[in-house]
């Protein structure tokens, strides 16, 4: 964390100063309001309070914030976020860290009974820094709403708002127009861009026309979390059960070391039924959990939170109201759009995936940095991960019931082996976005193998070159709403000035064609859109750091100060040049989002190829956008 820039202040680093003028902003008119105050539209509020200049407004029909239940898998890819965000580190202190999965199955001695039939390493290593963790939703939603009221604009939700009516009206600054039932009275609200992440029976997405198509639940299942008193040997690991007759369970350890989550099948649905119609108590999950586990015993002591719930995979066509070749104004996320069954652990994960993805590009668009073409990216990247999720879900839905003909369902290795083969989707990091105006073709992917263009930037160990400290080179792409230049050096010393590093810095430093002085602003620091980082193969102590480029020590602030923070090493314990496959002769430049996906991996010297990409979507700012 980096702070006293413009001055030395008391207090807690990561609260900033108040933005100015935050007493004189309505919340008749804004720049986004964000409807839904669950994983997506916190993700998105989050992300949007970053930025002070844009009036961001969150609403929320519930009458206060979330306290129990509903969703608490947390993939390893969104921990990577919640890094991002600041909040990293509360998560792994207080959620329960998936590390092994069991599997059982019916007892070739009793078939009535169930034994353990395999045991595997949830996570492979070094496919993420981060664990799989669990923990409670309502715990995931404090956090992003720590990081709203320590922002500059301290956002906080408005709840007990519910939409009764949007309109969209071409031609004007703020097109849309929303109205809010609140306290038996009507609110307008006129907003430029309007979210929906207000869940599977979206008002938002009924008013823009927008339907979720797929397939009708046919399927309930019983969650309950529950203290629980049992002789069954692996309530405290992610446990798949599966019985010969009584169904199966999935068994989730919740966070505090007591609480357990199970998720219980229950009976198929007829075409005309729902799981409300269904006449189940808390004793009937428990009485059904019990005959799975057999031979062993559940004693339940306090059920904290039940429900009952139904599978069905459904997704929109779009997730905007684009039209007749206008950018959207109009956004659904989450399960606005997607919906699927919760096994796999994926609906919030992708949801908050969502919102991250629309988060930046709206930032961007607002603040005059990118134009509003930029917005038409969002559906097409996140429809594309959220058909991905409901095929996914299908199939893994139908072989963990152990119903799926010539599926890996019936045969337990072969069920084992599925959920092996796919750990880095359940993960999180499988997440590929196609070539766009965002997103390279990869043409030059030989020079970091391991950095696959249109995937998440995968971190490894560095150690920091001005103050040696060691640390993850993937905790610098903060949820700031910049670009990164990422620049991993070639064999070279650092300090040659005839090297191409050299001249690449020289280039962005002083070129009038260089995308980091032409995009930003003239009182703005140099990194204040584009922030460049580089990475040396030398260890930090061989490298005369007065000696390198002065381009990688910028001067910031009203003072002027060195930012010595953008520079690195590899660790020699975990090279990464060698485990990420990076190209030592050549090096590479890479280009990565503020969503944190690698958009493009480039040759070193490859500035005129850089300069190109950035200029089809960043913006001067001498040019008019969005104000």
């Amino acid at each position: 964390m980096q702070f006293h820039l413009n001055g030395f202040r008391t207090g807690d680093p990561g609260r900033q100063a108040t933005a100015a003028g935050l007493d004189r902003r309505s919340k008749e008119r804004v720049d986004v309001l964000i409807v839904g105050c669950g994983p997506a539209g916190l993700t998105l509020a989050a992300q949007l309070s970053q930025f002070p200049d844009i009036h961001t407004r969150i609403v929320d029909r519930k009458p206060g914030p979330l306290e129990i239940g509903q969703a608490d898998g947390v993939a390893c890819r969104t921990v990577e976020m919640f890094e991002a965000f600041g909040f990293s580190e509360r998560v792994l202190k207080e959620a329960y860290w998936v590390n092994e999965t069991t599997f059982w199955g019916p007892s070739p001695a009793d078939p009535r009974a169930i034994c353990r039939t395999g045991r595997i390493q949830d996570v492979a290593d070094d496919l993420s820094e981060m664990p799989h963790v669990i923990l409670n939703q309502a715990r995931v939603h404090d956090f992003y709403l720590d990081v709203m009221r320590s922002s500059a604009v301290r956002l906080e939700p408005d709840y007990d708002r519910t939409c009764v009516d949007l309109r969209v009206e071409g031609g004007r600054s703020h097109p849309v127009t929303v109205t809010l039932k609140h306290g038996g009275r009507h609110e307008t609200v006129e907003a430029r861009f309007v979210v929906g992440c207000d869940g599977a029976h979206s008002f938002v997405r009924r008013a823009i026309g927008r339907e979720l198509v797929g397939e009708a639940a046919n399927k309930a299942w019983g969650v309950m979390d529950v203290l629980v008193d049992t002789d069954f040997p692996d309530i405290r690991l992610k446990s798949v059960v599966r019985s010969a007759s009584e169904g199966n369970v999935l068994i989730i350890p919740r966070e505090g070391g007591y609480l357990v989550r199970f998720y219980i099948e229950l009976e198929r649905l007829a075409h005309d039924k729902r799981a409300k119609d269904l006449e189940i108590s808390p004793n009937d999950l428990i009485d059904a959990a019990n005959r799975i586990l057999f031979p062993y015993r559940l004693e339940v002591k306090e059920v904290a939170w039940w429900s009952v719930y139904e599978i069905g995979q459904r997704i929109c066509t779009r997730f905007d109201n684009a039209a007749n070749g206008a950018s959207p104004t109009v956004f659904i996320a989450g399960d606005a759009c997607h919906t699927h069954s919760p096994k796999a652990g994926q609906g919030m994960n992708v949801s908050m995936g969502d919102a991250f993805n629309l988060g930046w590009k709206l930032g961007a668009v607002l603040r005059g940095q990118s134009p509003a073409t930029l917005l038409d990216t969002f559906s097409a990247e996140r429809r594309a991960v959220a058909q991905d999720l409901v095929d996914f879900d299908r199939h893994w839905a139908k072989a963990f019931s152990g119903r799926d003909d010539g599926q890996p369902g019936r045969d337990p290795q072969a069920f084992r082996d599925y959920f092996e083969a796919h750990g880095r989707y359940t993960a999180g990091i499988a997440v590929a976005y196609a070539p766009s105006r965002i997103c390279g073709d990869g043409r030059h992917q030989s020079l970091a193998q391991g950095y696959t263009v249109g995937m998440r930037f995968h971190s490894a160990p560095v150690t920091r070159l001005w103050d040696a400290r060691p640390m993850q080179l993937g905790h610098c792409l903060k949820a700031d709403g910049r670009w990164r230049l990422m620049l991993f050096n070639d064999g070279s010393d650092p300090t040659d000035r005839t090297s191409r590093l050299w001249t690449l810095c020289d280039r962005l430093a002083s070129d009038a064609a260089s995308p980091i002085r032409a995009f930003a602003a003239s009182d703005d620091d140099i990194d204040a859109v584009i922030d460049v980082r580089a990475v040396f193969q030398q260890r930090h102590d061989a490298i005369a750091v007065e000696s390198t480029h002065p381009f990688l020590t910028p001067k910031k602030g009203r003072y002027g100060l060195a930012d010595t923070e953008k520079m690195y090493c590899a660790d020699p314990a975990f090279d990464l040049f060698d485990r990420r496959g990076l190209d030592r002769a050549r090096g590479c430049l890479m280009i990565v989002r503020p969503d944190q996906y690698v958009a493009e991996v480039l040759p070193l010297d490859a500035f005129d190829t850089t300069v190109g990409f950035f200029s089809d979507v960043l913006m001067r700012p001498d040019l008019p956008g969005m104000t």
